[in-house]
């Protein structure tokens, strides 16, 4: 949602387009940065590891911008607004959200994937997964709208703050960490 309504989003904590712009184009390049830095790590860290700090970097990322979305003013006109401070304390945590998401979901889900099936069938799997991304995508682009009118952004990030904690179970409980294994013996 940072990508696909950024400028909106900025807009809506009280930036002006040409800040929510910018912004926009700073978690994008935050994004690719975080990405290259992940494929170097990927082989000296692991995959469990990556994916694990970033789940906790994204839960702790979206909870802070949970509470200061919740915390936020109203003007007259009924628009959100934030203090300098809690503007660029807003400014960073969604930054560091793409960050940690940049070095964590973002690539290794992929390297996991192709790691985890077997030649037999990992064409049509990675296929499967690829549309299942598309579509949780497409969820969040959808609903995101719906739950910015709602319940608003703290309710938003709140539920995307939850979907982060559940993701840290997720990697504990069922991730298996593929580094160093050869394709056979997964």
């Amino acid at each position: 949602m940072v990508f696909y309504y950024g400028s909106e989003l900025w807009q809506a904590a009280g930036f002006d387009e040409s800040q929510s712009l910018f912004i926009n184009v700073l978690a994008g390049t935050t994004n690719i940065v975080s990405t290259f830095i992940a494929i170097a790590l990927v082989d000296k860290v692991g995959r469990k590891p990556l994916l694990l700090v970033g789940s906790i970097g994204m839960f702790i990322s979206l909870s802070a911008l949970t509470y200061i979305f919740g915390s936020a003013g109203l003007d007259e006109a009924g628009k959100l607004t934030l203090s300098d401070d809690m503007g660029a304390f807003a400014l960073i945590m969604a930054n560091l959200f793409v960050v940690f998401f940049g070095l964590s979901w973002g690539p290794i889900v992929w390297v996991l994937l192709g790691e985890m099936f077997n030649n037999r069938i990992r064409g049509a799997a990675l296929a499967v997964a690829a549309s299942a991304q598309w579509i949780a995508n497409f969820a969040i682009t959808m609903t995101f709208p719906i739950m910015l009118a709602n319940i608003g952004l703290a309710g938003a990030y709140g539920f995307y703050a939850l979907s982060a904690l559940i993701s840290i179970f997720f990697v504990v409980k069922y991730i298996k960490e593929t580094r160093g294994k050869t394709l056979e013996s997964m």
